[in-house]
């Protein structure tokens, strides 16, 4: 286990290798599961305020699952927390798919058509890590949520020699900022040197 800035990441994040396989998982990180994509307070005020302009980039499953259980819902799952709601085969609401089949987030696409300036939750560019607050010590802690559905990311991330933490550097450094980004990279090196 690494601590940044107060922050415990598990070594899985620096040594594990990882990059997104679209084509072959189908995006089905934002399908599969049992709950909604966590989300804190800000971000519960933040789709309130654009899910006008990203209603139309959503499914009209979704339409209709937001219609009758509101944008977002509470979770219980060894802690309760607020989560994106569901469309009714568990498909985060947000979803949409393409002529592909590939499940993408109405979110991001309005994000990327610059409708709006949210990219989307942090708990979903983050994925595969998963944040965990513990307010009882005041640490956040980072791990590698290990699901089979990302097992091509796995093999790409290997063959292509990607850590995890690199592939996901974007997210990282919006969460927690480019400081942080550079401690986490310099302890991987180390890591990295003394294993070899």
């Amino acid at each position: 286990m690494l601590i940044i800035q107060e922050v415990l990441v598990s070594n899985d994040i620096v040594e594990e290798h990882f990059a997104c396989e679209l084509m072959k998982c189908k995006g089905a990180c934002c399908v599969e599961g049992d709950f909604g994509a966590p989300l804190d307070d800000e971000e519960l005020e933040i789709l309130d305020a654009i899910y006008p302009q990203v209603e139309p980039y959503i499914s009209d499953e979704g339409r209709a699952a937001i219609a009758k259980d509101g944008l977002y819902k509470l979770y219980r799952d060894g802690h309760v927390f607020m989560g994106t709601a569901l469309q009714k085969d568990g498909a985060c609401a947000f979803v949409s798919y393409d002529e592909l089949g590939i499940a993408w987030c109405g979110i991001e696409k309005a994000w990327m058509d610059k409708k709006i300036e949210f990219r989307k939750p942090m708990s979903c560019q983050l994925y595969p890590i998963r944040l965990t607050e513990l307010p009882e010590d005041s640490f956040t802690a980072l791990n590698y949520d290990r699901w089979e559905i990302c097992s091509p990311a796995c093999e790409k991330g290997a063959s292509s020699g990607i850590p995890l933490y690199v592939f996901l550097r974007d997210a990282i450094t919006r969460k927690f900022g480019a400081e942080f980004y550079d401690e986490l990279d310099a302890a991987a090196q180390f890591i990295k040197n003394k294993q070899s």
